[in-house]
């Protein structure tokens, strides 16, 4: 069965046609800027910043827009005034969907997502309806034709990792949020490549999905990735390996 962190590679790999759009590095920008408001522009005593840079670094986005963004974000240049929220609603067959925000305009991107929830057969929700749900964890993806398996499982638990897992093609590693950094450093140091890194949230437990349902929710979550105030969805299902990967080459 594949779910909640299978969507996330097609996910990507939908980006590239994002960043043809100036989608998916408008998205980074807002992070990257929002990380050096809150925390300051210096990446080396500001983690969240540093995470935002390493993952447009990884997307290509050029080194001139990570730089504007910061400087918008530490205040030396004008920029808007991004609000942080998270959305919570349900989607097809029961399933608990969060969408982390980025916006200058709450009202208006409340209409928009209500309106993708609703068109897609989902609702959204009010504030903690599900978000219970999920646990904040650190999640590094691992490509698995770049590691072997005894020597990242090695490196991974060394470091303080709760967990390690194949997941198709990648290994997903799980950490404690608080240890983040620690494994992400033990794991640079050994060399092991990842294809990504970051702290999000991890369902507690999935709901199996077929069907219409099935197809219903993976339209939902394309629509959410498509908004363009959403920086993240996240979401606790299972579909068929199949199916996933019969959505993914549409």
């Amino acid at each position: 069965m594949a779910g909640h962190s299978h969507w996330a590679n097609i996910a990507r790999a939908k980006s590239v046609v994002d960043k043809k759009r100036g989608k998916l590095f408008g998205k980074l920008s807002r992070a990257i800027i929002v990380a050096a408001r809150t925390g300051g522009a210096d990446p080396a005593m500001n983690l969240r910043l540093r995470y935002a840079i390493d993952k447009a670094r990884k997307a290509s986005m050029p080194k001139d827009n990570i730089e504007r963004a910061v400087k918008k974000g530490a205040g030396e240049t004008d920029g808007e005034n991004y609000e942080e929220l998270l959305y919570e609603g349900y989607g097809p067959g029961g399933t608990a969907i969060l969408c982390d925000i980025l916006t200058e305009n709450r009202n208006r991107t409340a209409s928009e997502v209500r309106k993708i929830f609703e068109i897609h057969g989902g609702n959204l929700g009010t504030t903690n309806c599900v978000a219970w749900m999920f646990d904040l964890k650190g999640v590094l993806r691992v490509p698995a034709e770049n590691v072997e398996e005894d020597r990242l499982f090695e490196v991974a638990l060394e470091a303080g990792a709760e967990d390690v897992r194949r997941d198709g093609e990648f290994f997903e590693v799980h950490t404690p949020p608080e240890i983040f950094q620690q494994v992400c450093d033990a794991f640079e140091e050994a060399k092991v490549p990842t294809d990504s890194a970051e702290t999000t949230r991890v369902p507690q437990n999935t709901v199996d999905l077929d069907g219409d349902d099935a197809r219903k929710l993976l339209k939902l979550l394309d629509g959410l990735e498509d908004q363009d105030d959403i920086q993240t969805v996240t979401a606790n299902f299972n579909i068929s390996d199949e199916l996933m990967a019969e959505v993914g080459a549409e």
